[in-house]
């Protein structure tokens, strides 16, 4: 479950202007596994982007990266 956090966390510091503010923490379940995403409160955002178009491509990339290991991630942007 380690690539899914290095996805997330790559990505997001991409996005933000305080990289060094962004933490991803996974919580792994028997067949779910949560991927929890904190930023710094002006970067919040940029994360959810318009709409939530950019949160719902990060969803997105979290499935088809999690399929491999027959589970399900979910990510959950923190406040």
């Amino acid at each position: 479950m380690e690539d899914l956090k290095e996805i997330v966390s790559f990505i997001a510091k991409a996005l933000v202007d305080e990289p060094e503010e962004v933490e991803v923490e996974v919580v792994e379940g028997d067949r779910t596994v949560i991927v929890e995403l904190s930023v710094a409160p002006s970067d919040l955002g940029k994360v959810i982007g318009k709409d939530g178009r950019t949160a719902r491509a990060l969803r997105t990339l979290l499935a088809a990266t999690s399929s491999k290991h027959d589970k399900r991630a979910v990510l959950e942007i923190l406040e």
